[in-house]
């Protein structure tokens, strides 16, 4: 058993796949001053400021770096299913996109919500609604991953929530700090290794 280096201005990540099988009994929705908003063909630029303002602080770039033809095709895809979590006064604190692209299935591609949200029962409220939303007729998976970059919690909250731990793999990929994807300062739970 030995380490294998991780190249100089990448990043790696343990990425750990979860599913459910069986729909949840229903119970009641947590009480939440959050509403979910749906975004019927958001705007690319749109669709990234949100991307950017909830995935930032654990690195996500995916949807930053791809083109926008390509963004537009998935975000714009009839069996994607994009929600904005929305406050009292109307700013967007968090998102879930619901992917139904393959047969009897739906991946929760992106879930989540600002930090100055954690630790404050939204999380539970926003799973309930987003398996309300996943679960429709015809479902026999619900799946999504999580990484050792996301929120130091997650892996355990969904389990928590009923999902089971199927798989796990290794990611690595250049730092989107170091790209200029993502500002220098964004993130700084993991460190900034630069090229030498």
């Amino acid at each position: 058993m030995g380490l294998t280096p991780v190249r100089d201005g990448e990043v790696a990540a343990i990425v750990t796949t979860l599913e459910m099988r069986v729909k949840p009994p229903l119970r009641p929705l947590p009480a939440s001053r959050l509403r979910l908003a749906r975004w019927e063909a958001p705007t690319p630029d749109r669709y990234r400021v949100l991307f950017r303002r909830v995935g930032a602080p654990w690195l996500w770039f995916s949807r930053l770096v791809i083109d926008e033809a390509d963004l537009r095709a998935i975000i714009h895809d009839p069996d994607i299913a994009i929600y904005a979590v929305v406050d009292p006064a109307g700013i967007e604190v968090g998102m879930v996109e619901l992917d139904f692209r393959q047969p009897a299935t739906c991946e929760i591609s992106y879930f989540a919500l600002i930090p100055e949200l954690a630790g404050q029962g939204f999380g539970r409220w926003l799973m309930a609604e987003t398996l309300a939303r996943a679960w429709t007729k015809g479902i026999a998976r619900v799946w999504l991953h999580t990484c050792t970059l996301d929120h130091p919690s997650a892996l355990n909250f969904y389990r928590a929530q009923g999902f089971t731990a199927i798989q796990r793999t290794i990611e690595t990929f250049a730092d989107p700090r170091i790209t200029g994807h993502l500002p220098p300062e964004t993130a700084p739970q993991i460190p900034l290794l630069s090229r030498r």
